[in-house]
């Protein structure tokens, strides 16, 4: 309960929580409850000798009874996706280029295996309740920051696909307690676009052009156009089919999945995974009708190892590592280079240098090792300036 502008207090969640009544306080802490009702009410603020009777009275300190509600800073950001949502928006932020970036933490976004802590909320400047009306977030908004902006300015901020990003982040952060990675997944080409619209730092992609026989830099060069860029590896991976454990169909091509009638889930437009399935029946001159589920898309490698598993899917493409880490099968079709994105602009800023200084540590490498999949002989090199 919020005392008069400033002063707030959780005096009734702790009597109530210790089974104690109004009177049973007050008895106690020596006041009457006409005093108790009006502090938990935030009508009445208490003096130091109620605060110190109180708070001997529950057993606590009594900066655990009350606090000052400090104000609050607040920063225009911009928001990296139009989003339409009940009330205020929960946002991640991240300074990028000189402004701040609000990620939308909704749905899937939301969460990882826990759910993401919020950085910030947009204001309400309505007059509506917020039940009332659905609100539509676009461009640049206002937001209410909730944790030290020091600490948020001290943060990169990645767009990518692959697991490892957050592994890598985990033991960047573990090295450097004030560094702070924000990890938003997203495929090669959308992770890719946000790096040229200056919304992260650092884009992970693993695109192979069959036409220049090279991975990655085609794809560079045209999406971010005039901007200067560095790729930097984190290694070659094996991918594939995800199939049960034990190949039960015994499929070693596109063309098996076919003749057993089998049923795949496919990456959206723009992963890497769906561009190795598309070249793939293109050299067995497969058309996408003769491919049961080839428009049943789902948006990340563990959704098709998840879509395997239950029996939704016969089939999907994604890695050997993903196979290794859900007890599934694999069969191998292609081998591909993830490559590490970052803009030139972004290379002198310390909290970047602070992360890819890491990059080459025995702890990161081993962990790749351990994985599986991956080659990790080119980690940290330097493969292409653009």
């Amino acid at each position: 309960m919020k005392q008069g502008i400033n002063l707030c207090n959780n005096l009734k969640s702790i009597r109530t929580r210790l089974g104690m009544s109004q009177q049973d306080l007050a008895n106690i802490a020596g006041v009457t409850r006409q005093t108790i009702s009006g502090v938990e009410s935030g009508q009445y603020t208490p003096n130091v000798a109620i605060t110190l009777r109180l708070a001997k009275a529950l057993g606590c300190k009594v900066e655990d009874l009350f606090w000052m509600e400090e104000d609050l800073p607040t920063v225009e950001a911009v928001v990296t996706k139009t989003v339409l949502t009940k009330g205020k928006l929960r946002v991640s932020l991240a300074r990028v280029g000189g402004q701040w970036i609000a990620h939308p933490l909704i749905g899937k976004d939301a969460f990882r295996t826990e759910m993401i802590p919020v950085d910030a909320e947009t204001i309400y400047c309505n007059n509506l309740e917020e039940e009332a009306f659905d609100q539509m977030y676009t461009s640049k908004i206002l937001v209410r920051v909730l944790d030290d902006t020091e600490k948020l300015q001290n943060s990169v901020s990645i767009a990518g696909c692959t697991p490892i990003i957050s592994l890598w982040a985990k033991a960047s952060e573990r090295w450097h307690p004030q560094l702070r990675v924000h990890y938003t997944f997203a495929n090669s080409i959308d992770a890719l676009r946000s790096l040229a619209r200056g919304e992260v730092h650092i884009a992970g992609m693993h695109l192979y052009d069959p036409k220049t026989q090279e991975y990655n830099i085609p794809f560079v060069r045209e999406v971010l156009s005039d901007k200067k860029a560095v790729l930097i590896s984190i290694g070659v991976w094996e991918e594939g089919l995800l199939v049960p454990l034990g190949n039960p169909l015994k499929i070693k091509t596109i063309a098996d999945l076919v003749e057993a009638k089998a049923t795949i889930v496919n990456r959206e437009i723009g992963a890497g995974s769906r561009m190795i399935l598309e070249r793939q029946m293109e050299l067995e001159q497969l058309p996408a009708s003769a491919v049961q589920g080839f428009e049943h898309t789902v948006r990340s490698h563990q959704d098709v190892a998840t879509a395997v598993i239950s029996g939704i899917a016969d089939a999907g493409i994604s890695t050997a590592s993903i196979a290794a880490m859900f007890g599934l099968g694999f069969v191998p079709l292609h081998s591909s280079r993830y490559d590490l994105v970052v803009l030139n602009s972004y290379l002198d800023e310390p909290p970047v240098q602070q992360l890819l200084g890491t990059l080459e540590h025995r702890f990161v490498k081993s962990q790749l090792e351990i994985l599986g999949g991956y080659d990790t002989s080119s980690l940290g090199e330097v493969v292409a300036s653009i």
